[in-house]
């Protein structure tokens, strides 16, 4: 249990102390995809789902989403966000919605889960405007793609 933080002495969930952490500039940048028939895409792509703009109204959530984390996720810090910046766009060839989000602070803790659950926000958000077309969306690849700051240093992603 050494290698994992989270945990006490006596093998039970904790909240990371991080008051002795220096402050510094972070950044969290993940992806995620919804895969749609050719119907669904069309409609998202003209404009004809009847809850509206499923793009504009995902990114909206994502943002949303960023802000809520410690609401959602147990250990997660409250981090006073910078800021939030939501890329959504239509893959003609993979018939998806491509989903990225890249989250920054000043702070002692990493932004990697604001992120991520940005991403998944935006990802469920498509998928609740276009169920009524399409039962068997797939939400997949939720992924970290790169992450700057903090003691463990930079990362990126290979496939990326």
């Amino acid at each position: 249990m050494a290698d994992f933080t989270h945990f006490n002495n006596q093998g039970r969930a904790k909240m990371v102390d991080v008051g002795e952490k220096p402050v510094s500039v972070r950044t969290a940048r993940a992806g995620a995809r919804v895969l749609v028939n050719e119907n669904t895409f069309n409609l998202i792509k003209s404009g004809g789902m009847k809850k509206g703009d499923v793009l504009t109204v995902a990114q909206i959530a994502g943002v949303m989403g960023a802000k809520r984390v410690p609401d959602l996720i147990p250990m997660c810090h409250p981090v006073i966000i910078d800021g939030v910046n939501l890329e959504l766009s239509l893959c003609e060839e993979r018939q998806s919605v491509e989903i990225y989000a890249e989250v920054s602070c000043d702070g002692r803790t990493g932004v990697e889960m604001e992120a991520l659950t940005a991403v998944s926000t935006a990802a469920l958000t498509v998928y609740d405007m276009c169920k009524a077309v399409q039962k068997d969306m797939v939400i997949t690849d939720i992924r970290l793609v790169s992450k700057t700051g903090g003691v463990h240093g930079d990362y990126l992603r290979k496939e990326e």
